[in-house]
């Protein structure tokens, strides 16, 4: 046992080997510098394709993975830009099964409720294990320790990384795309079934093996814009439908109704105007939990009474940011992924919307990315502590219910603040320590609750400027002591040794474990404020 175990730089015992594979324990931010050269796909050769150009699979998406040589043991990817309304993924494993294939990894970049009846073809033994963000029952049936591999979860630039760095070589990769064209070219702002930007897909289009593109809509060609090229891509599947747009639109991109959290909004915004980061030519980023969405609100009012406009916002678009771009108090939306109708019109018609990718906006083994040119962003979390590490995928009773999506990778922006309730259902969310560890303290700056503000005592530059102001502004411990007297100290569950998932941090290195849950059954999301 002591061989396969260590204590990481965080003093979170993790495991050397996890899937076979050997792995690096995380030894601090900016601890890990990497060596070597990034990976690439097989060489192709243009005598093998159509010369007219036209790679339409007159079978569907069966006669697709046939010809791409399924078999057992291969790693599959998708991506999540349907959220929870794709189509296609669950597809993928049906046919899987049908031909016998076992013993897959599916490496989505995240997947959501609607991939429950996959959990079938995990006990039946078509997937192995899942490498990726695992939202809701697929998250709660990882706790349970029935699926036979250990989950691995990632940042979105994290997966990038893993891609690139060859830690993950994807055999096939399946993209559902709402517009293409018969030579592969494709897009995700136009179609019947648009739904935005398809940045999540081109590490897998650009380093997969093979490449399939299913569409709804084909197109003459060219396909224009196409954020897919078609040199990357292997076979064309058109089928009726591939993905309901409506359903982009969940749980963790609505608004909060909540009188605390929409308190909780506000005190954010306050903090960023007394704190001096809402200036003309600033930029944020707001992440997908209801709370962090209602700041955007009131940050909005605070920009036109101060008459200040940011050069730009980062991040997911919604309604509320395509009004502030409309409006002229923002420069530009880079979008990493469009949570509502509203985002999708706006990155098809409005040039100053544009598209991007977790490499130019994630990507820590890269020459820089977009993360730390942000002045401030806002994220949600299930859990800080007093060193003011958070968890962001786990609950108290350590069940892992949410996936990373961009969070740790945000982190590196020159404000980073989590508006978090100070407790959810009477049980604290500050806690003495993290049931998971997903983000070091070193890198969060303030915590807001509805009981206070507490500032990072790293950043006491932040305590200067703020000291003196009517702002709440308290310790972290001050507020936990008072959340305790009302909601009283809950044991503390004890979780199973037996290690069901781990969590990377953004430079591939593991940042802790996801322990085994005794009597975790599986059912739907608690619909927390976390975030993808």
């Amino acid at each position: 046992m002591k061989d396969r175990f260590v204590t990481n730089a965080a003093r979170r015992i993790v495991p050397t080997v996890v899937n076979g594979i050997p792995q690096v324990p995380y030894r601090g931010v900016g601890g890990y510098r990497p060596t070597g050269r990034r990976v690439a796909p097989q060489i192709a050769s243009s005598m093998d394709y159509p010369p007219d150009g036209n790679k339409v699979v007159a079978g569907g998406l069966a006669e697709a993975l046939h010809r791409c040589g399924l078999k057992d043991g291969m790693t599959i990817s998708t991506h999540h830009h349907f959220r929870d309304g794709d189509l296609v993924a669950g597809q993928v494993f049906d046919i899987a099964a049908g031909m016998g294939v076992r013993d897959l990894r599916w490496f989505p970049s995240a997947s959501f409720p609607c991939h429950s009846p996959l959990i079938r073809h995990l006990e039946s033994g078509v997937i192995h294990h899942i490498e990726g963000s695992l939202n809701g029952p697929l998250g709660d049936y990882c706790s349970s320790g029935r699926m036979r591999g250990t989950g691995v979860l990632r940042s979105h630039g994290g997966r990038w990384q893993a891609i690139q760095d060859g830690e993950v070589e994807i055999d096939i990769a399946v993209i559902a795309a709402p517009s293409a064209d018969p030579f592969g070219n494709a897009t995700g702002d136009r179609g019947p079934s648009a739904c935005g930007g398809l940045g999540f897909a081109l590490a897998d289009a650009n380093f997969a093996d093979k490449v399939i593109v299913v569409t709804d809509n084909l197109v003459p060609f060219p396909c224009i814009p196409w954020q897919i090229q078609g040199n990357h891509v292997d076979y064309i599947v058109v089928q009726e439908q591939i993905g309901i747009p409506e359903k982009i639109v969940s749980g963790t991109t609505q608004i909060t109704r909540s009188a605390d959290r929409l308190l909780i909004a506000e005190l954010t915004a306050r903090f960023c105007d007394e704190a001096g980061l809402v200036r003309d030519g600033f930029s944020f980023q707001a992440g997908a939990g209801g709370t962090a969405l209602a700041f955007g609100i009131y940050l909005a009012d605070l920009m036109r009474r101060r008459g200040v406009r940011a050069r730009f916002a980062r991040g997911g678009s919604n309604r509320y940011l395509v009004e502030m771009l409309e409006e002229g108090l923002v420069d530009y939306i880079l979008d990493g992924q469009t949570f509502d109708l509203d985002g999708v019109r706006s990155l098809r018609e409005n040039p100053r919307h544009i598209m991007t990718s977790p490499f130019t906006s994630y990507n820590y083994h890269g020459k820089g990315n977009f993360a730390s040119l942000v002045d401030v962003v806002v994220l949600g979390a299930t859990e800080v502590d007093l060193g003011f590490n958070a968890n962001v995928v786990t609950h108290s009773d350590g069940r892992l219910l949410h996936g990373i999506g961009g969070w740790q990778n945000c982190l590196f922006a020159g404000c980073t603040i989590l508006p978090i309730p100070s407790f959810r259902d009477r049980i604290p969310v500050i806690v003495d320590r993290v049931t998971t560890l997903c983000g070091p303290g070193e890198l969060i700056d303030v915590i807001v609750t509805e009981r206070g503000i507490a500032i990072n005592p790293r950043r006491q530059d932040l305590i200067d400027k703020l000291r003196g102001t009517s702002l709440p502004i308290r310790t972290l411990d001050d507020i936990k002591n008072e959340v305790e007297e009302i909601c009283g100290k809950p044991d503390r569950m004890e979780p199973e040794e037996t290690i069901v998932a781990v969590v990377k941090w953004v430079d591939g290195t593991i940042i802790d474990a996801v322990r085994k849950v005794p009597g975790s059954v599986v059912e739907a999301s608690s619909g927390a404020d976390a975030m993808e």
